[in-house]
């Protein structure tokens, strides 16, 4: 019952990559590689030539209880913070605040603090009470659509959920689902003075002219 052999499980959407679940988990390919072999041999995951699969669902689920234990022991961490939502098995993408933090690689934070750290999440509208019961196995608060006022949380990180009913729109940065960048940068451009260094640093590294109409914009 290793931890890292946890999150791999935990962290696997059939069809991906050992690329993809190192970054999610942020631990190294070659850890990964060597975690997947294993947990191959022992039948929990499959290896395939169209992805990585889990197929004993009874471990899956003796690991989820088991990190859910470990997590709720103590404050989860502005690190794990973005590793815990991959353990749902449900698709989401990161937005608001998270969406700027994503797409500049953690170069850019605003409105949070150590002691107030809420994390801002589409989920599918269908999953929000899956998503709130799955945040409080882990000793964590999730809310609907609006930010709490940190005193009335427990706990330093909290999930802010945005349910969508016309289906979630993920790219991948970092090993996480962030909304595409031409709505990030719509969403930013809504208070662009509290942005706009964030701003700066996606107009420079993705070549996108933030003084012009952004629904179409791309990165390179």
């Amino acid at each position: 019952m290793d931890s890292t052999a946890a999150k791999i499980v935990l962290s696997v959407q059939r069809g991906d990559s050992i690329n993809r679940i190192s970054d999610k988990i942020d631990v190294s390919y070659s850890w990964v590689y060597d975690w997947i072999e294993r947990l191959d041999d022992k039948e929990i995951i499959s290896n395939t030539d169209s992805g990585i699969k889990v197929i004993d669902h009874e471990m899956r689920q003796r690991y989820a209880e088991m990190m859910a234990a470990l997590y709720s022991r103590d404050a989860i961490s502005q690190e794990d913070a973005y590793l815990v939502p991959h353990f749902a098995g449900m698709e989401f993408a990161y937005t608001e605040i998270d969406a700027a933090y994503v797409w500049t690689h953690g170069g850019y934070q605003i409105a949070r603090s150590h002691d107030d750290y809420p994390v801002f999440v589409e989920v599918h509208d269908r999953d929000v009470e899956r998503w709130i019961a799955f945040f409080d196995q882990f000793g964590v608060t999730a809310t609907v659509d609006e930010r709490p006022d940190g005193d009335d949380v427990d706990g330093n990180v909290h999930y802010v959920l945005f349910p969508k009913t016309d289906g979630i729109d993920a790219e991948w940065v970092d090993g996480n689902p962030v909304i595409p960048l031409d709505e990030a940068v719509d969403q930013m451009l809504t208070n662009r003075a509290a942005y706009e260094p964030a701003l700066e640093i996606i107009a420079d590294e993705y070549d996108v002219d933030v003084d012009a109409s952004h629904h179409s914009a791309t990165a390179d």
